[in-house]
C-alpha cells in the first residue's frame, strides 16, 4: 500500500503536530493533506479520496470521535487512526469499537507513527479484499442460481408444454398462468424468491389432466356427470405427481395443483375448503385461470372480450374468488393485459 498513491488526512488542532506528522509520513512515501479540526477534515474528505485519517480526539468545533462515527457513514472504506494526548484505557477501547483501527499515545515517535500507520493501511487493504471477495462470491452465487432458476424454468415449461399436447392449453396459457400469478404476488408484497417461485410453480396446475382420458380431455360439449368427476380427479392426480418431495418449488405447486378449484364459499373441490382455508396461492390461480381461460379461445367455446369476461367474473365476488384477492386483481388489470398481449397464443396452438 506504500507510495503516493495513498493518502493521508492529518487532523489535529495544533498546526506543529500536523506539520511533524506530515513530513514524516512524506518521508515514508505516503501523500499528506492537513485540517485544524474536524469540520475542516469532512470538507477536506469531501474533495479527496484518502486512505487513512490520523486525528486528534480532542479538537474544537467537532471532536475526533464525533469525527470518526461521521467518516465510518460516509466514507466506511477509509481507515482511521487515533492519535492523542488523553491516556485512557476506556476511551481507547470507545474508538476502536467505533471503528478507529488505532490509537497512539502523544508524545510518540517517528518509528511509533510509522508502524501503526503501516499497520492500519494494511488492515484496510486486507478488509478491501475481503469485501471484494465477498462481493465476487455472492455475484457468482447470484449468476449461479439464475441459471438454475432459467433450468428449472426450461424444464418446467417443456414437461408441462408435453403434457398440454393432450389438450387445448398452449405453451403461452402456461406463461401467462405465472407471470400473472407472480404479479399478485408482487402487489401482495410477497418476499422475491416466493414471487419467483410462484411464477414456475403456478404453471403446473393443470399437471394432473395428463391423467384424464382423452375422451374426457378433448370432448367439445358439455361434459356428463361422470365425465365432470373423473375430470376433476386431475387435482388430485397432479398433487400425487408433485407430491413426495423436498423441493420447494415442486411442493408448492402440489399445494397450487390440489386446490385452484376450491371456491371461497366450500363449494370447489376436491375437498370443499372455503375462505381462509383454501391456501392463498390456490385463490390466486383460481382467479387468474379462470381470467386466462375465458379471454382466450377453448375447443368448447370461443374467447371473450375482457368486459364479458369481468361480467362474470363478478359474478364469483365472494362465492368463487377471494374478495380480497379479487380487488387486488382488478387494481392489476392494466399489468394482467400487458402480459396478455405480450405472450400471445401462437398461431398454431400445439407448436409450443
Amino acid at each position: 500500500m506504500e507510495g503516493r498513491d495513498v493518502r493521508i488526512l492529518i487532523a489535529d488542532d495544533e498546526p506543529h503536530i500536523c506539520d511533524i506528522l506530515s513530513r514524516w509520513l512524506t518521508i515514508e512515501g505516503y501523500s499528506c493533506a492537513t485540517a485544524f479540526n474536524g469540520k475542516e477534515a469532512l470538507e477536506t474528505l469531501s474533495n479527496g479520496d484518502f486512505s487513512l485519517v490520523v486525528s486528534d480526539i480532542m479538537m474544537p468545533e467537532m471532536s475526533g470521535v464525533e469525527l470518526l462515527k461521521a467518516i465510518k457513514i460516509q466514507w466506511p472504506d477509509t481507515a482511521v487512526l487515533m492519535v492523542t494526548a488523553v491516556d485512557d484505557r476506556q476511551t481507547a477501547i470507545m474508538t476502536l469499537s467505533l471503528g478507529a483501527f488505532g490509537y497512539v499515545i502523544k508524545p510518540f515517535d517517528r518509528n511509533e507513527i510509522a508502524i501503526n500507520v503501516a499497520n492500519a493501511l494494511e488492515r484496510r487493504r486486507l478488509l478491501l479484499l475481503s469485501q471484494q471477495y465477498e462481493r465476487e462470491l455472492e455475484e457468482k452465487v447470484e449468476e449461479r442460481t439464475r441459471q438454475v432458476r432459467e433450468r428449472e424454468e426450461e424444464i418446467i415449461l417443456r414437461l408441462i408444454s408435453a403434457s398440454g399436447y393432450r389438450d387445448d392449453e398452449t405453451g403461452a396459457h402456461i406463461r401467462r398462468i405465472g407471470l400473472y400469478s407472480a404479479a399478485m404476488g408482487k402487489e401482495l408484497g410477497w418476499q422475491p424468491q416466493t414471487v419467483a417461485d410462484i411464477r414456475l410453480a403456478a404453471p403446473m396446475h393443470d399437471v394432473g389432466k395428463i391423467g384424464i382420458p382423452d375422451r374426457i380431455l378433448l370432448k367439445p360439449g358439455r361434459l356428463t356427470l361422470e365425465e365432470a368427476a373423473i375430470m376433476r380427479t386431475h387435482t388430485e392426480i397432479g398433487a400425487s405427481i408433485l407430491g413426495g418431495t423436498d423441493v420447494p418449488l415442486l411442493a408448492l405447486a402440489k399445494v397450487i395443483a390440489l386446490s385452484h378449484h376450491e371456491k371461497w364459499d366450500g363449494t370447489g373441490y376436491p375437498k370443499g375448503l372455503s375462505g381462509e382455508d383454501i391456501p392463498e396461492v390456490g385463490r390466486i390461480v383460481a382467479l387468474i385461470d379462470v381470467y386466462d381461460a375465458l379471454s382466450h379461445h377453448r375447443v368448447y367455446r370461443p374467447a371473450l372480450p375482457e368486459h364479458e369476461v369481468l361480467t362474470i367474473m363478478k359474478q364469483g365476488y365472494g362465492t368463487h374468488f377471494d374478495p380480497r384477492l379479487f380487488d387486488v386483481f382488478m387494481d392489476l388489470l392494466p399489468e394482467m393485459r400487458r402480459i396478455r398481449e405480450e405472450v400471445k397464443e401462437p398461431e398454431f396452438p400445439h407448436k409450443i
